[in-house]
């Protein structure tokens, strides 16, 4: 079978080629989530060569991170009008260009445009659609190949944390960048794996493509220039996008967004103030990174053990539960943090957090491929990333207050 062929099958075949696809967004999440956490390590030498405070070099990552999740449903476009091979392929170009040209970078605000921006935007037309891919190629062991998948994140950064470091010491900023970027070109490979599927569920079209089509065709022969033409172009792609996104109106989904839209509310901050918070109550410097050590590593486990129990006969059924109650035991973890004031009573809640976290991770595409279906998958997953990113909107606006107010106290004095 040639490499770009579309395979056809009436259901998800379970492995075979499926597990390249698995194999093949365990590396996007690698150059896209993993390489994503490591840019923090890049901010003590921004703030040495460009003389800036931390809360301008720690724009950065939040520009990068809140572009790669809003502009989600941008790569579900994406993928669903062109292919998503072409898609991750594009989005690998233009993340591994926004990295080499900021390594050429000559003040920050070339790294919010380059490393924040454009790399954000290469990451955003990846992310969704390579995960949406594997839930076309499982059914039986979705839960599994999606923690597999999803593992790629905490694996990457366990791996590429030092990795970066020993980078910068011997090459410097400018050259770790560019090395990186080199490094993330490797999603155009992970995008020539993604082999299109057409499952028995794809082929049951409505008729109103059809007719789309037919009529689209009728219209270019008359005149290709013509204003019907263009106004039908743009009646056609609407016809198209409402079909796509059709679920928005579906309850299960709506109540699916609700929750994970507080749960990102909820679950996101704790990675951001976990260490200033132990070093608060007299833990030190060390013991404090060595808690996020153990968040992370933790959260790999929650990924791939979670996806195997929950795909057992006893618990498939039953999967939308098992997410909900890994959201509310990471939320009564959060209730108990105010009364842990200790390494030792830290240390449980980072496992018990980690694991959680890890957990409904995973079961985020399992149960939106179980509400929405495959067909409508990658457009599901793209709108539920962009409500993830909700809350770092609100980052984003406290950190440009503190700017802002910074600014004028040092302009006026």
């Amino acid at each position: 079978m040639a490499k770009g062929t579309r395979v056809r099958s009436t259901s998800p075949p379970d492995g075979g080629w499926g597990w390249m696809i698995v194999a093949g967004c365990f590396l996007v999440t690698i150059c896209t989530r993993a390489v994503t956490r490591c840019i923090s390590i890049f901010f003590v030498e921004f703030q040495s060569y460009f003389t800036q405070d931390y809360a301008q070099t720690a724009w950065i990552h939040s520009i990068v991170d809140c572009v790669t999740m809003l502009c989600a449903p941008l790569g579900s476009v994406v993928s669903n009008h062109l292919s998503c091979q072409v898609g991750i392929m594009l989005g690998g170009l233009l993340a591994s260009t926004g990295l080499i040209l900021g390594s050429f970078a000559t003040s920050l605000k070339h790294l919010y445009l380059t490393l924040g921006v454009l790399t954000g935007l290469g990451f955003a037309l990846c992310y969704s659609p390579a995960i949406a891919m594997v839930g076309k190629y499982f059914s039986r062991r979705k839960a599994l190949a999606y923690g597999i998948a999803m593992s790629g994140s905490g694996i990457g950064t366990f791996i590429l944390a030092p990795v970066v470091q020993l980078l910068i010491e011997q090459f410097s900023w400018r050259g770790a960048l560019l090395i990186l970027g080199g490094f993330v070109l490797n999603l155009c490979v992970c995008g020539a794996l993604m082999r299109p599927i057409t499952l028995k569920e794809d082929q049951t079209t409505p008729e109103q493509n059809h007719v789309c089509r037919t009529e689209k065709q009728d219209f270019k022969r008359v005149s290709l220039c013509s204003t019907w033409t263009k106004k039908w172009g743009q009646t056609c792609l609407c016809c198209s996008l409402q079909q796509e996104y059709s679920f928005l109106l579906m309850s299960d989904f709506v109540v699916l967004a609700i929750s994970v839209l507080f749960m990102a509310y909820g679950c996101s901050p704790l990675f951001v103030y976990l260490v200033p918070y132990a070093l608060s109550v007299g833990v030190s410097h060390q013991q404090a990174a060595f808690l996020m050590s153990i968040l992370g590593v933790i959260d790999i486990v929650g990924n791939i053990t979670f996806g195997w129990l929950t795909d057992r006969r006893c618990l498939k059924n039953y999967q939308y539960v098992c997410y909900l109650f890994a959201v509310g035991l990471d939320g009564l973890c959060y209730l108990c943090l105010p009364m842990l004031q200790s390494l030792p009573l830290l240390v449980p809640f980072s496992c018990t957090f980690g694991y959680f976290d890890g957990a409904y991770v995973t079961l985020i595409p399992v149960v939106t491929a179980e509400i929405v279906g495959t067909t409508s998958l990658s457009s599901a997953l793209g709108v539920v990333y962009f409500l993830h990113a909700v809350p770092y909107l609100d980052g984003l606006s406290i950190q440009l207050a503190a700017t802002l107010q910074h600014f004028f106290s040092v302009d006026f004095q």
